[in-house]
């Protein structure tokens, strides 16, 4: 759709507020005088790399869209902040515990990450989160450090256990959370037959509750988790082996992304009196886990909104400390080493999924004729009266009429009262009317509510050389925005606005909600399509859950992959490169056998030269053609 407004003059500035790069970027993404979206490796005041040069390089490598960029820099310097946004909270408060961050595994559990995020965070002991066996194998083959801690969350029998205590043994800092009462049993049972004292964790269920998409697994009827009361039980068990020496951690989680800081306040208060507790009934303690939620600000505005935050690192940090020990210092409770697992805070800045638009589908102003034929149906008639009679005072009831009349013709076209071209005249009809009352409409100061998202109706279709399902699953399931706009022509005026449509065959492949100030806008600002010009839009901060969630919709596989690091100097190198899947591989994938497949295919093309459809010189195109296929990428290749 055009926007009505024609500019004459449009600055990179109007851009960067535009799309609030500078709000929602963290430092870490802005736009140059000469209108390309650049990547901060080191955050703001560091060279600027433009994504426009990134893609030039991984098309010079032999890389096709979509690709997802990793930016290594900027992983380092989220751990970085985190654990000196809490030293600093702590040195100023005079807080007697340490800060151990833990990254949850599930996150984001490519191996790469995984272990880019031990080794970046050994210098700060940042410890790993892990909730079932295959991650806790994955956590112990990466992590060396025996002061990081690793803690082992989630539904645990026998054999997850029994890692968990063999991975003790080799020294590192390993916590089995209770999370079912019926794991006490087994954890004392398997830590005597192995002789290993373990360090037990309790994950509590706390009656507060916060707001947000994800937290369902917070409050009191949360799935995993003891009550207060079975807490107790805990400890008495414990005492009753003689071994509540070994409870060592009291755990909880409200959810992730939680925006309001209120409700982290109150969480954390109910869990330190719960601690003091425990304390108090004879375990040592030592060590709090606060869980996630430390919340990503996806839209930039600042605000208690489900894809904000309405409080920046520092201060989540020092309201945690500051917490803490206003409640035990009332009773006189040495301070415990603070845990956060802080997922989508880490990596959520560190990932950027690029592609290219295939096509755009554009609504256009209708070619209508001068004339009509003296038997053209009377609701045509009455729609062709309707647009000449649109004005500021019947906006409301020209829309009616469109509506009326274009339905009468349907109704009309499905009996046979009217043909094929008499329908499509009346459809032209129809969106000259609309498009006309969209354009009236922005004068009216007080907009009727059936004609406030008039607009989405004309809205242009880009279509994205991705797959939502695969790479965005989170803007398909709940709704989650992520940052998006193009990564060039940012120096000129974007004059159209549209939807942004993936190449699945599926109309729930579309993302129709954009970031806004005011929360949320159902259309994008881009520009025209150039004849023989790439255009690129960039979609941010997915560093968190989309890799992991990711499906196989339309059998569209993983996407190219490609991690760089930057030097001080503003050079930069490509130091990991994954190809993204091929056919063959996501037709594996769901129990295909490719070898089986072409062996099929071979037989059906030997069949059609023995009966004569084609040459035996055909066969060979007809095979060359499948078997390049099953060695191409899922996705649209130039």
């Amino acid at each position: 759709m055009a926007k009505n407004l024609a500019l004459k003059h449009w600055s990179v500035e109007d851009s960067r507020e535009l799309y609030g790069i500078r709000t929602w970027g963290a430092g870490f993404f802005d736009i140059s005088e000469s209108g390309e979206v650049v990547v901060c490796p080191h955050g703001p005041g560091g060279p600027q790399i433009p994504l426009l040069e990134i893609i030039a390089g991984l098309r010079d490598r032999g890389y096709d869209m979509p690709v997802l960029l990793r930016v290594e820099n900027i992983l380092s310097s989220r751990i970085a902040k985190i654990h000196e946004s809490f030293r600093k909270a702590i040195k100023s408060l005079g807080y007697g515990g340490e800060y151990r961050g833990v990254f949850p595994i599930k996150v984001n559990q490519q191996q790469q990450v995984v272990e880019k995020i031990a080794q970046f965070g050994a210098r700060y002991h940042h410890g790993l989160e892990v909730g079932s066996k295959a991650e806790l194998i994955a956590a112990v083959s990466l992590m060396h450090d025996t002061e990081a801690c690793i803690i082992c969350n989630g539904y645990k029998d026998k054999e997850f256990i029994d890692l968990g205590l063999q991975a003790q043994r080799l020294g590192l800092n390993v916590f089995i959370v209770l999370e079912m009462p019926g794991e006490l049993d087994i954890l004392l049972e398997r830590a005597r037959t192995l002789g290993v004292r373990p360090n037990i964790g309790v994950r509590a269920k706390l009656a507060v509750k916060a707001g947000g998409h994800w937290t369902d697994s917070g409050g009191e009827r949360s799935t995993f988790g003891l009550s207060p009361t079975q807490v107790v039980d805990v400890v008495d068990t414990l005492k009753s082996h003689d071994m509540l020496d070994c409870f060592r951690l009291l755990h909880y989680h409200l959810g992730s992304q939680i925006s309001n800081i209120r409700d982290i306040r109150t969480g954390v208060m109910e869990a330190a009196r719960l601690y003091v507790g425990l304390v108090q009934e004879g375990a040592p303690m030592g060590y709090l886990d606060l869980g996630g939620g430390l919340a990503v600000d996806y839209d930039g505005s600042h605000t208690n909104y489900i894809s904000s935050r309405n409080y920046n690192l520092d201060e989540y940090s020092a309201d945690v400390v500051e917490t803490i020990m206003s409640i035990l210092d009332e009773k006189s409770i040495p301070h415990p080493h603070i845990i956060t697992e802080s997922g989508r805070a880490t990596v959520a800045y560190y990932s950027v999924l690029l592609f290219n638009i295939l096509d755009v589908n554009v609504v256009e102003e209708a070619r209508l004729p001068e004339d009509l034929p003296p038997d053209t149906p009377e609701a045509i008639r009455n729609l062709r009266e309707t647009l000449g009679g649109i004005s500021l005072r019947n906006l409301q009831e020209s829309y009616n009429d469109a509506i009326y009349y274009r339905d009468e013709i349907r109704r009309m076209f499905s009996t046979g009262a009217v043909s094929l071209r008499e329908r499509t005249l009346s459809e032209r009809y129809f969106w000259a009317i609309i498009m006309k009352i969209a354009q009236e409409k922005t004068r009216l100061k007080n907009v009727p509510r059936d004609l406030e998202d008039i607009d989405v109706n004309l809205a242009d279709i880009y279509y994205g050389n991705f797959s939502v399902f695969q790479s965005l699953p989170d803007t398909w399931a709940i709704d989650q925005l992520f940052p998006i706009m193009p990564v060039h022509r940012l120096a000129e005026f974007p004059s159209r606005q549209g939807i942004i449509s993936d190449i699945t065959c599926d109309s729930d492949g579309r993302i129709d909600h954009f970031i806004d100030p005011q929360g949320m806008k159902p259309m994008l600002d881009l520009h025209p399509l150039r004849d023989g010009e790439e255009y690129y839009l960039g979609v941010f901060l997915v560093g968190a859950y989309q890799e992991t969630l990711g499906d196989l919709h339309n059998l569209m596989g993983d996407t190219n992959v490609v991690s760089i690091r930057a030097s001080n100097d503003g050079s930069y190198e490509y130091v990991r490169e994954i190809r993204g899947d091929t056919v063959a591989d996501v037709l594996s994938y769901v129990e295909y056998d490719p070898r089986r497949i072409l062996d099929n295919l071979r037989g059906s093309a030997e069949q059609a030269v023995r009966e004569g459809r084609i040459t035996p010189s055909q066969r060979f195109a007809v095979m060359q053609a499948f078997e390049d296929g099953m060695r191409g990428y899922t996705y649209f290749e130039r």
